[in-house]
């Protein structure tokens, strides 16, 4: 079921979206050569805290996992996709890091994401964060009345595969309110004029996720968590919580 959010919850929403747009600009600030992805976990944690709010990533235990998520941020190196847990690895000249991060507050969540290098960029990172960041663009701008999640996804995957790139198969975005993940699903590909339509008060999450190596596989790591790429080419994550309104999309998590 999807539950349509007045004008006053789509604010208190975009109060949790603020403090996710400041957890992830602290943890970009503070990536650097040496820094663990551990000690980003903690920089994100403290953000969350000084602003009394609490984090749905922690703790999280979906079915398909075997122990409950340990981080307040998903952090994923180089051919991580999504769901990588933070832990002592220490971050390298070159590595492409997708950052991850959530918050409740107020009874309401707000989730996004971001990719960034570290240290002496690869062209090819860059184009591949670029390519994502363009795509999730292309899914906002989709996010109108009258359209359908089919638009979304449409827009979404004709960039990602107009660019060369894989689109990991089964995962994309998600309706978001007072729990993280909500009704209706939002693919990263597929036919326009399909799905749901797109009616104000509904709130996503859109994600595209990218695959350098053109391919659409992946792999779970033994911690039942991470995703990597089957290729071991690089991943790049982007993600917004954007509300429909009649005036157009809102973006919840921006900074």
């Amino acid at each position: 079921m999807v539950e349509l959010k007045t004008d006053r919850q789509i604010d208190d929403m975009r109060a949790a979206g603020r403090v996710v747009a400041r957890a992830l600009a602290a943890v970009r600030e503070a990536a650097r050569v040496g820094v663990s992805l551990l000690d980003l976990d903690r920089v994100a944690r403290g953000v969350i805290q000084e602003a009394g709010a609490t984090s749905p990533f922690l703790g999280y235990r979906p079915q398909f996992a075997p122990v409950p998520f340990p981080g307040v941020v998903c952090a994923s190196v180089n051919d991580a996709i999504v769901h990588g847990i933070p832990d002592g690895y220490r971050l390298g000249d070159g590595d492409l890091v997708s950052i991850d991060c959530g918050a409740k507050l107020g009874g309401w969540v707000g989730d996004a994401a971001v990719s960034f290098t570290i240290g002496r960029a690869r062209p090819a990172d860059l184009r591949l964060i670029e390519t994502s960041e363009a795509a999730l663009a292309a899914g906002i701008a989709a996010a109108v009345p009258g359209n359908r999640i089919g638009d979304i996804a449409h827009a979404v995957g004709t960039v990602c595969r107009a660019a060369g790139y894989g689109v990991p198969d089964g995962f994309g975005g998600h309706g978001i309110g007072r729990s993280m993940h909500e009704d209706p699903g939002v693919p990263n590909e597929g036919p326009p004029g399909r799905g749901m339509k797109l009616r104000p008060g509904m709130v996503l999450a859109i994600e595209p996720m990218l695959i350098a190596g053109g391919t659409d596989d992946y792999r779970c790591d033994g911690d039942g968590w991470t995703l990597r790429t089957v290729d071991g080419s690089r991943a790049a994550h982007s993600e917004h919580t954007v509300a429909i309104t009649a005036d157009g999309p809102r973006i919840l998590t921006a900074p």
